[in-house]
Protein backbone atom coordinates (compact mmCIF):
# COMPACT_ATOMS: atom_id res chain seq x y z
CA UNK A 1 0.00 0.00 0.00
CA UNK A 2 1.32 3.19 -1.20
CA UNK A 3 1.48 6.53 1.11
CA UNK A 4 1.34 9.95 0.49
CA UNK A 5 1.91 12.24 -2.88
CA UNK A 6 1.35 9.41 -5.29
CA UNK A 7 -1.31 10.50 -7.00
CA UNK A 8 -0.11 9.88 -10.47
CA UNK A 9 -1.46 12.32 -13.82
CA UNK A 10 -2.88 10.67 -16.84
CA UNK A 11 -3.18 7.37 -15.53
CA UNK A 12 -6.01 4.52 -14.59
CA UNK A 13 -6.10 3.39 -11.36
CA UNK A 14 -5.21 0.00 -12.63
CA UNK A 15 -1.90 1.36 -14.61
CA UNK A 16 -1.12 3.62 -12.03
CA UNK A 17 -0.99 0.19 -9.07
CA UNK A 18 0.98 -1.64 -11.90
CA UNK A 19 3.69 1.23 -12.70
CA UNK A 20 3.87 1.79 -8.70
CA UNK A 21 4.43 -1.80 -8.02
CA UNK A 22 6.86 -1.96 -11.15
CA UNK A 23 8.78 0.66 -9.15
CA UNK A 24 8.69 -0.58 -5.69
CA UNK A 25 9.56 -4.30 -6.98
CA UNK A 26 13.02 -2.59 -7.98
CA UNK A 27 13.91 -0.92 -5.11
CA UNK A 28 12.89 -3.83 -2.59
CA UNK A 29 15.15 -6.05 -5.32
CA UNK A 30 18.09 -3.81 -4.27
CA UNK A 31 17.49 -4.12 -0.82
CA UNK A 32 17.53 -8.03 -0.85
CA UNK A 33 20.56 -7.80 -3.10
CA UNK A 34 21.94 -5.65 0.16
CA UNK A 35 20.85 -7.99 2.71
CA UNK A 36 22.61 -10.98 0.79
CA UNK A 37 19.18 -12.86 0.40
CA UNK A 38 18.84 -15.81 -1.70
CA UNK A 39 15.74 -16.71 -2.75
CA UNK A 40 14.60 -18.57 -6.02
CA UNK A 41 12.49 -16.01 -7.30
CA UNK A 42 12.10 -12.08 -6.59
CA UNK A 43 8.66 -11.82 -4.70
CA UNK A 44 5.77 -11.17 -6.50
CA UNK A 45 4.54 -7.28 -5.69
CA UNK A 46 0.72 -6.05 -6.52
CA UNK A 47 0.10 -2.43 -5.57
CA UNK A 48 -3.25 -1.35 -4.07
CA UNK A 49 -3.40 2.17 -5.98
CA UNK A 50 -6.17 4.79 -3.81
CA UNK A 51 -4.74 8.12 -4.10
CA UNK A 52 -7.11 8.69 -7.25
CA UNK A 53 -10.36 8.95 -4.40
CA UNK A 54 -8.82 11.14 -2.31
CA UNK A 55 -9.45 14.22 -4.31
CA UNK A 56 -11.73 15.15 -7.24
CA UNK A 57 -9.18 18.08 -8.73
CA UNK A 58 -6.55 17.36 -11.11
CA UNK A 59 -2.89 16.20 -10.17
CA UNK A 60 -0.83 19.23 -9.30
CA UNK A 61 1.42 19.90 -12.18
CA UNK A 62 3.80 21.99 -10.97
CA UNK A 63 7.44 21.08 -10.38
CA UNK A 64 8.73 24.01 -8.91
CA UNK A 65 11.14 22.90 -6.03
CA UNK A 66 10.69 26.35 -4.27
CA UNK A 67 7.73 25.78 -4.03
CA UNK A 68 6.65 24.28 0.13
CA UNK A 69 2.98 23.72 -0.85
CA UNK A 70 1.98 25.30 2.52
CA UNK A 71 -0.02 28.06 0.22
CA UNK A 72 -2.51 25.94 -0.49
CA UNK A 73 -3.63 24.23 2.63
CA UNK A 74 -6.32 25.84 4.87
CA UNK A 75 -6.18 27.47 8.15
CA UNK A 76 -7.52 24.55 10.30
CA UNK A 77 -4.80 22.60 7.85
CA UNK A 78 -2.30 24.27 8.91
CA UNK A 79 -3.15 24.07 12.94
CA UNK A 80 -2.72 20.25 12.04
CA UNK A 81 0.56 21.30 10.60
CA UNK A 82 1.83 22.89 13.52
CA UNK A 83 0.88 20.07 15.86
CA UNK A 84 2.62 17.97 13.37
CA UNK A 85 5.43 19.94 14.00
CA UNK A 86 5.58 19.99 17.85
CA UNK A 87 5.24 16.25 17.49
CA UNK A 88 8.57 16.49 15.56
CA UNK A 89 9.71 18.34 18.17
CA UNK A 90 9.75 22.12 17.28
CA UNK A 91 8.48 24.21 18.83
CA UNK A 92 6.04 26.72 16.60
CA UNK A 93 6.17 30.20 17.17
CA UNK A 94 2.93 32.66 17.98
CA UNK A 95 2.24 35.45 15.67
CA UNK A 96 -0.92 37.07 16.43
CA UNK A 97 -0.85 39.11 13.29
CA UNK A 98 -0.57 36.08 11.16
CA UNK A 99 -1.58 32.74 13.36
CA UNK A 100 -1.55 30.05 10.47
CA UNK A 101 0.84 30.05 7.52
CA UNK A 102 3.85 32.26 9.22
CA UNK A 103 4.29 30.20 12.16
CA UNK A 104 4.55 26.93 10.30
CA UNK A 105 6.82 28.31 7.98
CA UNK A 106 8.99 29.61 10.63
CA UNK A 107 8.67 25.80 12.48
CA UNK A 108 9.74 24.77 8.98
CA UNK A 109 13.38 27.10 8.79
CA UNK A 110 14.01 25.15 12.10
CA UNK A 111 13.86 22.02 11.62
CA UNK A 112 15.61 22.29 7.99
CA UNK A 113 18.36 23.46 9.96
CA UNK A 114 18.30 20.99 12.65
CA UNK A 115 18.20 18.68 9.64
CA UNK A 116 20.78 19.80 7.56
CA UNK A 117 17.95 19.22 5.06
CA UNK A 118 15.90 21.78 2.36
CA UNK A 119 13.31 23.78 4.02
CA UNK A 120 10.75 23.22 0.94
CA UNK A 121 11.13 19.66 0.94
CA UNK A 122 10.25 19.41 4.60
CA UNK A 123 6.91 21.73 4.00
CA UNK A 124 6.20 19.83 0.67
CA UNK A 125 5.96 16.77 2.82
CA UNK A 126 4.11 17.91 5.97
CA UNK A 127 1.61 20.10 3.42
CA UNK A 128 1.08 16.34 1.18
CA UNK A 129 0.61 14.68 4.62
CA UNK A 130 -1.66 17.20 6.14
CA UNK A 131 -3.59 17.51 3.10
CA UNK A 132 -3.99 13.67 2.42
CA UNK A 133 -4.66 12.73 6.02
CA UNK A 134 -7.21 15.71 6.23
CA UNK A 135 -9.19 14.12 2.44
CA UNK A 136 -8.69 10.82 3.97
CA UNK A 137 -10.08 11.02 7.62
CA UNK A 138 -12.33 14.00 7.31
CA UNK A 139 -14.64 12.67 4.51
CA UNK A 140 -16.68 9.76 4.88
CA UNK A 141 -16.93 8.85 1.52
CA UNK A 142 -13.56 9.03 0.60
CA UNK A 143 -12.29 6.79 3.83
CA UNK A 144 -14.38 3.91 2.93
CA UNK A 145 -13.65 4.01 -1.07
CA UNK A 146 -9.99 3.84 -0.32
CA UNK A 147 -10.43 1.22 2.11
CA UNK A 148 -12.85 -1.10 -0.49
CA UNK A 149 -10.56 -0.57 -2.78
CA UNK A 150 -7.39 -1.87 -0.44
CA UNK A 151 -9.91 -4.57 0.96
CA UNK A 152 -10.34 -5.61 -3.09
CA UNK A 153 -6.96 -5.73 -3.48
CA UNK A 154 -5.87 -8.43 -0.45
CA UNK A 155 -8.85 -10.43 -1.63
CA UNK A 156 -8.12 -10.55 -5.01
CA UNK A 157 -4.13 -11.27 -4.52
CA UNK A 158 -4.37 -13.41 -1.43
CA UNK A 159 -0.59 -12.20 -0.03
CA UNK A 160 0.87 -13.98 2.47
CA UNK A 161 2.04 -10.31 3.48
CA UNK A 162 0.99 -6.96 3.31
CA UNK A 163 3.51 -3.62 3.09
CA UNK A 164 1.92 -0.93 4.04
CA UNK A 165 3.32 2.51 4.20
CA UNK A 166 2.80 6.03 4.87
CA UNK A 167 -1.03 6.83 4.98
CA UNK A 168 -1.15 3.64 2.99
CA UNK A 169 -0.44 1.85 6.82
CA UNK A 170 -3.83 3.95 8.25
CA UNK A 171 -5.76 3.01 5.74
CA UNK A 172 -4.53 -0.93 5.43
CA UNK A 173 -5.39 -1.26 9.50
CA UNK A 174 -9.15 -0.03 8.81
CA UNK A 175 -9.59 -2.02 5.93
CA UNK A 176 -8.52 -5.48 7.61
CA UNK A 177 -10.57 -4.26 10.48
CA UNK A 178 -13.48 -3.40 8.26
CA UNK A 179 -12.83 -7.19 6.67
CA UNK A 180 -11.48 -9.65 9.44
CA UNK A 181 -12.23 -12.49 7.04
CA UNK A 182 -8.62 -11.37 5.35
CA UNK A 183 -5.92 -12.80 6.77
CA UNK A 184 -2.29 -12.14 5.79
CA UNK A 185 0.86 -13.86 8.04
CA UNK A 186 2.27 -10.82 8.21
CA UNK A 187 1.51 -6.92 8.20
CA UNK A 188 4.61 -4.74 7.75
CA UNK A 189 4.36 -0.82 8.20
CA UNK A 190 6.83 1.29 7.15
CA UNK A 191 7.28 4.91 7.54
CA UNK A 192 3.64 4.78 9.96
CA UNK A 193 1.51 7.55 11.25
CA UNK A 194 -0.66 5.22 13.04
CA UNK A 195 0.38 6.55 16.40
CA UNK A 196 -0.21 10.26 16.00
CA UNK A 197 -2.42 11.93 18.25
CA UNK A 198 -5.26 13.82 17.29
CA UNK A 199 -5.27 13.83 13.53
CA UNK A 200 -5.22 10.19 12.98
CA UNK A 201 -4.78 8.02 16.34
CA UNK A 202 -7.81 9.50 17.92
CA UNK A 203 -9.66 9.43 14.58
CA UNK A 204 -9.13 5.56 13.48
CA UNK A 205 -12.58 3.18 12.84
CA UNK A 206 -12.52 1.60 14.72
CA UNK A 207 -11.66 3.76 18.06
CA UNK A 208 -9.05 2.74 19.96
CA UNK A 209 -9.67 1.20 23.47
CA UNK A 210 -8.27 2.93 26.85
CA UNK A 211 -5.62 4.70 24.31
CA UNK A 212 -4.78 1.42 22.56
CA UNK A 213 -5.60 0.32 18.92
CA UNK A 214 -5.91 -3.61 18.18
CA UNK A 215 -4.62 -5.81 15.88
CA UNK A 216 -6.85 -6.67 13.30
CA UNK A 217 -8.36 -9.99 13.46
CA UNK A 218 -6.68 -11.80 10.28
CA UNK A 219 -3.31 -10.95 10.82
CA UNK A 220 -0.98 -13.49 12.31
CA UNK A 221 2.03 -11.27 12.61
CA UNK A 222 2.61 -7.21 12.73
CA UNK A 223 5.94 -5.32 12.61
CA UNK A 224 7.09 -1.89 12.29
CA UNK A 225 10.24 -0.15 10.58
CA UNK A 226 10.48 3.42 10.85
CA UNK A 227 13.67 6.12 10.47
CA UNK A 228 13.63 8.32 13.30
CA UNK A 229 14.30 11.34 11.04
CA UNK A 230 11.04 10.64 9.12
CA UNK A 231 8.23 13.42 9.83
CA UNK A 232 5.51 11.08 8.61
CA UNK A 233 6.24 8.65 11.49
CA UNK A 234 5.29 10.46 14.65
CA UNK A 235 5.89 9.09 17.55
CA UNK A 236 7.94 5.84 15.20
CA UNK A 237 7.32 3.38 17.56
CA UNK A 238 3.80 1.74 17.52
CA UNK A 239 4.66 -0.65 20.32
CA UNK A 240 3.09 2.27 23.05
CA UNK A 241 -0.43 2.14 21.51
CA UNK A 242 -0.65 -1.09 19.06
CA UNK A 243 0.08 -4.35 19.57
CA UNK A 244 3.29 -4.76 17.31
CA UNK A 245 5.03 -7.94 17.50
CA UNK A 246 8.76 -6.10 16.90
CA UNK A 247 9.76 -2.55 16.15
CA UNK A 248 12.60 -1.77 14.78
CA UNK A 249 14.54 1.83 14.03
CA UNK A 250 16.17 2.05 11.25
CA UNK A 251 18.15 5.18 9.04
CA UNK A 252 16.97 5.64 5.68
CA UNK A 253 18.52 8.32 5.08
CA UNK A 254 19.04 12.22 5.88
CA UNK A 255 17.02 13.22 2.63
CA UNK A 256 14.95 10.71 1.42
CA UNK A 257 13.58 9.66 5.10
CA UNK A 258 10.33 9.09 4.30
CA UNK A 259 9.99 7.38 0.81
CA UNK A 260 8.84 3.74 -0.05
CA UNK A 261 11.84 3.19 -2.02
CA UNK A 262 13.99 4.13 0.64
CA UNK A 263 12.57 1.40 3.55
CA UNK A 264 11.85 -1.11 0.93
CA UNK A 265 15.97 -0.64 -0.21
CA UNK A 266 17.14 -1.08 3.69
CA UNK A 267 18.48 -4.19 5.00
CA UNK A 268 17.11 -4.92 7.70
CA UNK A 269 13.03 -4.35 5.79
CA UNK A 270 14.15 -6.96 2.91
CA UNK A 271 15.38 -9.08 5.07
CA UNK A 272 12.59 -9.65 7.14
CA UNK A 273 10.44 -10.04 4.26
CA UNK A 274 12.81 -12.50 2.66
CA UNK A 275 12.97 -14.71 6.24
CA UNK A 276 9.37 -14.76 5.76
CA UNK A 277 9.19 -15.54 1.91
CA UNK A 278 11.77 -18.00 2.85
CA UNK A 279 9.60 -19.72 5.49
Amino acid sequence: MHGIWNRQKGLSAQDAAAGLALDAGGHLARGLAKAEASLPAPPEVVMAYYADLLFDDPVDERQDEGDDGLDDLTDAELVLAQRWLELAGVEVPDEPQNPFLWPVRQALGVLARRRGGSVQRCGRVVAALIREVSAYTGQRHRREAARDRIAEAIRRARPGVVVAHSLGSVVAYEALHAHPDLEVDLLVTLGSPLGAPGAVFHALDPAPRGERGAKPAGVARWENYADLGDLVALPPRLGDRFPVDHHADVHIGLLDFHTLGAYLGHPEVAGALTRHVDR
